[in-house]
């Protein structure tokens, strides 16, 4: 049996972390679950404390690059073999995590990516659908020449192993820009699997979108 750990960075997420949380134990009860409070403002921390849930906590608001890094670090820490990034926002179905986890377990993939475009639900915004996605898709393909359906899912595994060979360095939300072009560069066994996702607000706004690209750009090119 594979230590599987799963990374959830949270910020302000009393209202759903609860819920996450208990879905993944639903899921399989065999997943290590470690939250990473990045500072948040409400009872997000106390709620997984009392559900005796491993819990880190950023002493600022770092975000969620790096708090997904803290996570993952520490995973590996502990014995992690399969390390699974899941968001804290209820959007992602746990029950969908062995269906992401399953190429490595075969030992298919190195790293595998939850896509929202592969023809699963979804009830992505307007917006973000037909404007604030494809201009990530054009940025990932015609700047690091790497073809993917979802260049921006925050739901994501991959073997311990490799972690080093997708170290990110972006804090913020320009991570998933990183991690894919670390993947690719490195030549990593890289997958695509099909993944549900529910909307609960408007997600990403279109100034946003144009910041990820501005942050990725400048992290891979600038610092690397």
């Amino acid at each position: 049996m594979k230590s599987i750990f799963i990374v959830i960075p949270a910020y302000n997420e009393e209202k759903n972390i609860a819920a996450v949380i208990q879905d993944i134990k639903k899921a399989d009860n065999t997943y290590h679950i470690v939250v990473v409070d990045d500072f948040s403002k409400d009872k997000t921390y106390d709620i997984v404390k009392n559900a005796g849930i491993d819990v880190l906590r950023h002493i600022v608001n770092r975000g969620q690059g790096a708090a997904l890094k803290t996570g993952s670090e520490y995973a590996i820490m502990k014995g992690a073999e399969i390390i699974v990034h899941f968001d804290a926002d209820n959007q992602f179905l746990a029950s969908e995590i062995a269906s992401v986890i399953e190429p490595i377990i075969s030992d298919q993939a190195d790293i595998v990516f939850g896509s929202r475009f592969m023809g699963k639900p979804s009830n992505m915004p307007v917006l973000k659908k037909n404007i604030v996605m494809p201009l990530a898709q054009i940025f990932q393909h015609f700047i690091f020449g790497i073809k993917m359906t979802d260049p921006q899912s925050g739901f994501r595994a991959f073997n311990a192993a490799i972690f080093n060979k997708i170290n990110w360095h972006s804090d913020r939300m320009a991570h998933c820009s990183e991690i894919l072009h670390f993947s690719f560069k490195n030549k990593l066994r890289v997958k695509e699997v099909a993944c549900t996702v529910v909307y609960h607000d408007f997600g990403q706004k279109f100034s946003g979108g144009l910041k990820i690209i501005k942050d990725s750009f400048l992290n891979i090119f600038i610092k690397h």
